[in-house]
């Protein structure tokens, strides 16, 4: 069993270990929206990481949140950090930044289901006009790069077979479905970086990541790969509300933001890559079982009931859904991490 103390610098080291032109990013102005959430708060953590066992000349990352209080607590290691500032504000809004900036991550969005039923309007305004401020602020500043972290949920329904997903492959999404306002304000907000990449030479990357997972995830996600860490966590039985026969593949955040990193650094200009995990095709009620019996000591087991959903949760009505990745492992990235190494490090790391 891995030693939780140790598991995010394993972490770090791991995907500092990847073999990028990390220099690229040496005593650059990093903007970072959406930074206490899983993704990027992650992604903030590898440029301080880098500032101190790579970098000569620092790096300077600006964290957007929306709640002080709890980017606080998510880097309460780093409050003392002289080369992190954390912006308080809502990218849906124009943000009062007067300094120069090399490099955008635009990682600010709702992602749970949950609030896709009651805050459509606030999941779909940073996608869309979050981005719209960015890209202008990007097209100011004339930045090195921009990376809009998407998501794979532009797809929409696809068949059997259209899967595994290629980047340009589209299913059909009822836009007057209230879900549509995340994958439809993730289409736009595409769409706008092309856009601005071909009318204004903005340099634009786009990744789609599938089903991440790891350290940073909340408690009430809401999401099924989420549920279930927090009931090992908690040693709770898992109790499972569907037939769980829905097939997914899941990636582990470290082999993530690897991916994400990867894009940003050596991705082609307005190009858009696929971030996930063909080898972790698994249906939900597999993944139950798989995740109990890594923990035998806890005496958990899978429980099968009827049909539940949770208030507020709006079902996706995709069965399998899982990405061909082809295209970014031509840039030399590949996911390493098993279901059964990933998990158990996000488990550790989550109760440390």
């Amino acid at each position: 069993m891995i030693d939780p103390k140790h598991i995010h610098e394993k972490d770090f080291e791991f995907i500092v270990n990847q073999p990028l032109p990390w220099k690229n990013l040496e005593g650059k102005v990093v903007l970072v929206t959406g930074a206490s959430g899983m993704i990027a708060s992650r992604m903030v953590e590898v440029l301080l990481y880098l500032n101190k066992k790579v970098f000569t000349k620092k790096s300077t990352i600006y964290a957007v949140v929306r709640d002080k209080g709890k980017a606080l607590q998510r880097f309460d290691q780093y409050v003392n950090d002289e080369h992190l500032n954390i912006i308080v504000g809502d990218v849906s809004q124009p943000l009062s930044f007067d300094k120069k900036v090399d490099v955008i991550i635009h990682a600010a969005s709702q992602a749970s289901p949950i609030y896709f039923g009651k805050d459509p309007v606030g999941t779909l305004l940073p996608n869309v006009v979050g981005t719209y401020h960015l890209l202008e602020l990007a097209r100011r500043d004339s930045v090195d790069s921009f990376l809009f972290i998407s998501s794979g949920e532009v797809y929409g329904e696809v068949t059997d077979e259209q899967v595994p997903i290629k980047e340009t492959t589209f299913g059909y999404i009822d836009i007057n479905n209230l879900r549509a306002c995340y994958s439809e304000s993730k289409r736009m907000g595409e769409t706008m970086c092309v856009s601005w990449f071909h009318q204004f030479g903005v340099p634009v990357k786009i990744v789609r990541p599938f089903h991440i997972y790891g350290y940073g995830l909340k408690p009430h996600d809401g999401r099924v790969f989420g549920d279930f860490i927090f009931d090992i966590v908690n040693r709770r039985d898992i109790v499972m509300k569907s037939d769980g026969q829905v097939k997914r593949s899941f990636c582990y955040l470290a082999d993530a933001v690897a991916g994400f990193f990867t894009v940003l650094l050596k991705g082609e200009l307005c190009s858009v890559y696929n971030v996930g995990n063909d080898t972790t095709v698994i249906t939900i009620i597999d993944l139950a079982n798989r995740l109990v019996t890594l923990f035998p000591e806890r005496d958990l087991k899978v429980i099968k009931k009827e049909r539940i959903l949770s208030k507020g949760y709006l079902q996706s009505s995709v069965i399998s859904t899982y990405p061909d990745i082809t295209k970014i492992k031509q840039l030399g990235w590949k996911p390493v991490f098993s279901i059964e190494e990933g998990f158990t490090r996000a488990i550790e790391s989550i109760e440390s």
